[in-house]
């Protein structure tokens, strides 16, 4: 049982590695490339424009559970409201567009259509619950050391920012990339092993197979949401096992609502969220999430009895969607950077732009 645990975390941490590591350097460009002044203009506020504007940046890319994360915190700090990072934060991992194209090859066009709109769907939603939630005002973030007229220089809203030259942007990035790899990883690091470990415990001690006989209703769904909430599932994983659920009999509203609460949420999403926006936000975050995923759930399901939709898919074979030398690469360097001293005696051959 230790062995199979411990290849359970492996696998999963392999997993979530390239995709982490995509969003560290995302994060790490959104602070070295997107001023201050445009991240408040367009997400920052509250209403219902930030947050849906949210919603649709992170709906498309291909970041999954862990890999928002860094994302989200550097928009968070980077100007964005509290609704606007809630609904990047949930729209961004519960679907993208190669967890679409997965969905359609093995679950059909229906629910390939369905996931995302319900996807933009619970993020809006919820991110109009959270900037109902009184803010305080942000912390003065520390900007990567960059020249003043290069790409990151902070500037005040409605000033022009100047076109930087290629060397300035090329060292900026490479400064928002030492942020992402320091900072914000060792903000992440301790919820990240936390949750891949619980999300292991559960894999090896809570079969999949056990979820199918729950079927269909409220019940089922809220069995799904206990499931899915502290696990660790990318939006793409999840996919193959909600067409092997569908294959068992459960309902597809039943399989919808484990595709947004399991990509969506996790413990080390949990305790992020926690710290950074609050307690009240996170049980504003928790509850639009379980709320939206249900009501979407009972609707997709009234929406298949009322048109005899079959939605049944053809499980297939299906590759492995990254290469296991870059899970490998990638983990490793994760690791690397997250032991500091090894980390700082890497980069301290690693000059400073300025």
């Amino acid at each position: 049982m230790m062995s199979d645990l411990f290849l359970n975390i492996l696998a999963i941490y392999l997993d979530a590695a390239p995709w982490l590591l995509l969003g560290l350097i995302a994060a790490g460009l959104i602070k070295a490339w997107v001023s201050e002044a445009w991240m408040i203009r367009w997400l920052g506020g509250r209403g219902f424009g930030p947050v849906a504007r949210a919603a649709v940046i992170g709906a498309p890319l291909p970041l999954c559970s862990c890999g928002v994360l860094p994302a989200a915190l550097g928009l968070r700090r980077s100007g964005a409201s509290r609704g606007s990072t809630l609904s990047f934060l949930i729209a961004t991992p519960e679907t993208g567009v190669d967890s679409v194209a997965v969905t359609y090859a093995l679950m059909g066009p229906f629910m390939a259509i369905v996931r995302p709109i319900a996807a933009i769907f619970s993020a809006v939603f919820t991110g109009i619950l959270g900037g109902l939630v009184p803010e305080k005002p942000l912390p003065p973030a520390a900007a990567p050391d960059c020249d003043d007229g290069g790409c990151c220089s902070s500037l005040p809203i409605g000033k022009a920012k100047p076109k930087p030259s290629p060397e300035a942007a090329w060292k900026c990035g490479l400064e928002g990339l030492r942020y992402a790899m320091t900072d914000i990883l060792d903000d992440l690091a301790f919820w990240l092993a936390i949750g891949i470990i619980a999300a292991g415990a559960l894999i090896t001690w809570l079969p999949p197979q056990s979820l199918a006989q729950w079927g269909s209703g409220v019940p089922a769904m809220l069995v799904m949401l206990a499931i899915g909430v502290p696990m660790y599932i990318c939006a793409t994983a999840s996919t193959p096992l909600a067409a092997s659920l569908l294959l068992l009999g459960v309902s597809p509203g039943t399989v919808l609502v484990f595709l947004l609460a399991g990509p969506a949420t996790n413990i080390a999403t949990l305790g992020l969220l926690r710290r950074e926006l609050g307690g009240p936000v996170l049980a504003v975050y928790l509850f639009g999430i379980s709320a939206a995923a249900i009501a979407c759930g009972l609707a997709t399901d009234a929406l298949v009895q009322y048109t005899g939709i079959s939605v049944t898919a053809q499980v297939a074979e299906t590759g492995e969607l990254v290469p296991e030398w870059l899970s490998i690469l990638s983990a490793t360097l994760i690791a690397v950077f997250a032991i500091r001293p090894l980390r700082n005696s890497l980069l301290e051959r690693v000059p400073k732009a300025g």
